[in-house]
């Protein structure tokens, strides 16, 4: 007879919710702090206040939203060391890797386009490859936030640790609120039901077209 696995990464609720980014002022704009902007507006938006914790290498939070205790993350490594912040927060209150739920932005993806998926490669990303290597696999559930590859002769690193221009703010400020909204599906609805919500949505075109005159 065969058995259902009832821990596969779909049907495990997120218990410690991870922004990635880079510490420090100079960053704190670019796109490749989008996860760390999520992490604030959940913060804000459950009553969870975030401090320091050096034993997490991290700014960290916990409190209780949407019927349950929820533990928010800010590695404070720097990106090609993300790993080690979120193991150690792991091992501390001896929770398994995919009951993490991963917050990053994504190049692969142009700016307006969200994806949830259960598992997955690095794809390129070094804070995911140091999520990987310390936590053992790829079996953990993330959230890739689109900002779009690069444009003429910008290099990669310009691109990623570049800020927004104006137009590209009023698109990042629908992405991060729909990002909360996919997180909170995530815990309500699920893994499944939020990947069919959310994946399909452009955000970019959505906007686009509410700002065109009517004829």
């Amino acid at each position: 007879m065969t058995q259902v696995n009832p821990t596969s990464t779909e049907s495990v609720a997120p218990q410690l919710i991870v922004g990635l980014g880079n510490p420090g002022a100079q960053y704190a704009d670019t796109r490749h702090n989008c996860g760390f902007m999520v992490v604030d507006r959940l913060a804000q938006r459950w009553g969870i206040p975030l401090a320091t914790e050096k034993r997490f290498q991290g700014i960290y939070g916990e409190g209780f939203a949407l019927g349950g205790k929820r533990r928010l993350l800010k590695p404070e490594t720097y990106m090609n060391r993300s790993g080690q912040s979120v193991r150690a927060v792991l091992d501390w209150y001896k929770l398994d890797p995919d009951s993490v739920l991963i917050l990053y932005d994504d190049m692969d993806l142009p700016l307006g386009r969200l994806r949830l998926r259960g598992s997955g490669s690095a794809g390129g990303h070094n804070g995911m490859k140091s999520l990987i290597q310390h936590l053992g696999g790829e079996s953990f559930p993330r959230l890739r936030l689109g900002v779009g590859k690069p444009k003429g002769s910008k290099d990669v690193v310009g691109h990623v640790l570049g800020g927004f221009s104006p137009q590209e703010k009023e698109v990042l400020e629908q992405v991060l609120n729909t990002a909360v909204e996919a997180v909170e599906c995530c815990l309500r609805e699920g893994l499944p039901i939020a990947m069919n919500r959310f994946n399909p949505m452009d955000l970019a075109v959505a906007l686009s077209q509410a700002e065109m005159p009517l004829e």
